[in-house]
């Protein structure tokens, strides 16, 4: 790594999320290219690093940027489109109807919306599945996001993804041709859901995974209609039936795990798997409450997503920090279920797990330098007595001033500097009108 220092960001705090979750006053990170070259108090770095380009935030707090689990962003096109229904008649009745109408233009334009508001609201990295991915992946190409992409597939072909399963594979190893060695982008192998495939269509994903060098991720125990057909049909629960099929790997990573009992804990747990919880969407269509309290204590990595802007309606991660936290208190009616400081480590520390990045999610000398500022000043993060709770119970991401990924800066300041937003919010309501009248 280079040992000269680009940048230097000062700021009143820094919020490291490193082993020891230290916080450090008066701080500074000194970036070098893409790497962080040294983290520690302002006065000392300004001394080593005199000639770095120095950017001073003030009254603000420099964090790990926040990385979302778990999205589906072309779906920003569909945000309000259908709203109050059960997963399977929101699927079937509306989304699934709906998107298969969808063309390569279109789900680049979403997808570089939903781009736009992670980049606004401290997001620097996320997990996404979609149909027609290569136009996600050039649009986070683009836009400057880390992430891992993945084309979703099920059983119901011709589909967005091609005429039959063979044109999907095709598709699949030309993806992993065309983005292999991308500094911030990785292809994942990403069925849609155990009742939408086939065990043979499962089992050929794992192989494509592991010729590929892809990760490996599925919607899983969504819910608990999704177990009782997968009794009926396998004679199994989701989890065990994915267990049989050697879906359970460490380069794994499972969304949703609403519905799971103590054996599915186990299996996950022995796996050393990922699982990735996303309260806001599991309310909204009321598919339950995962178990995140007894995930953790079976030490099963989790990370936190706000699941797709049609049925969240947001991408904002801090937000989801603060459901996450609440819904878990609720419903175990026990206040300490999900403290701020664990809130704030799934969607940094567990959101690196859920990317099996080893890179992200700390501001350590040698990490990627991927994070963001929070304005201090804002009437509701004041008075400041304990970061982590006013980060989680406090901010609603209109405090982010700064994301940078890989040592560039995306937003700065009320700034988008990778896009033109007024001329992406034109395209999107331009493309309101057409699916108004499809």
């Amino acid at each position: 790594m280079n040992s000269t220092c680009d940048t230097l960001y000062t700021a009143d705090w820094l919020l490291t999320q490193n082993d020891g979750r230290d916080v450090i006053h008066e701080a500074a990170l000194a970036v070098a290219g893409e790497r962080i070259l040294c983290v520690g108090h302002a006065d000392m770095l300004k001394i080593l690093y005199p000639e770095a380009r120095r950017l001073e935030l003030g009254n603000a707090v420099i964090m790990p940027g926040l990385i979302n689990g778990h999205t589906h962003v072309p779906m920003s096109l569909l945000r309000g489109y259908s709203d109050d229904k059960a997963l399977q008649d929101w699927l079937h009745q509306d989304i699934f109807p709906q998107e298969a109408k969808l063309t390569p233009e279109l789900i680049e334009l979403g997808a570089r919306f939903s781009m736009a508001e992670m980049i606004r609201y401290g997001t620097t990295a996320f997990y996404d599945m979609y149909m027609l991915e290569d136009a996600v992946f050039r649009a986070a190409d683009e836009m400057g996001l880390r992430a891992v992409l993945g084309e979703s597939v099920t059983q119901f072909f011709p589909s967005l993804a091609g005429r039959d399963f063979a044109e999907y594979q095709e598709r699949i190893l030309r993806y992993a041709e065309e983005w292999k060695n991308h500094p911030r982008i990785r292809q994942a192998i990403v069925p849609h859901a155990p009742y939408t495939t086939t065990p043979d269509i499962l089992c050929t994903c794992r192989r494509l995974a592991d010729e590929t060098g892809s990760l490996f991720g599925m919607h899983l125990a969504e819910t608990e209609w999704e177990t009782q057909e997968c009794l009926k049909t396998h004679g199994k629960r989701p989890v065990a039936y994915c267990a049989d099929l050697g879906l359970l790997q460490p380069d794994s990573t499972y969304f949703h795990l609403v519905d799971l009992n103590e054996q599915d804990m186990d299996l996950l747990a022995e796996s050393r798997c990922a699982g990735v919880h996303n309260p806001a969407s599991n309310m909204k269509l009321a598919s339950g409450v995962a178990p995140l309290p007894s995930l953790l204590r079976h030490n099963v990595p989790m990370g936190l997503g706000t699941d797709g802007p049609a049925s969240n309606n947001g991408q904002n991660m801090l937000r989801e920090m603060y459901v996450a936290s609440l819904l878990q208190k609720v419903h175990t009616t026990e206040p300490t279920a999900l403290p701020a400081q664990a809130a704030l480590d799934l969607a940094t520390r567990g959101g690196a797990a859920a990317l099996h990045d080893p890179f992200i999610g700390t501001l350590e000398p040698g990490m990627k330098a991927d994070f963001i500022a929070l304005d201090l000043a804002a009437p509701n993060m004041q008075p400041l007595h304990n970061l982590p709770s006013q980060i989680v119970y406090a901010a609603t991401g209109a405090e982010v001033r700064l994301t940078v990924v890989d040592g560039r800066e995306l937003y700065r300041d009320g700034k988008f500097l990778t896009c033109d937003y007024d001329a992406l919010s034109a395209e999107l309501r331009q493309a309101q009108a057409w699916i108004r009248k499809s």
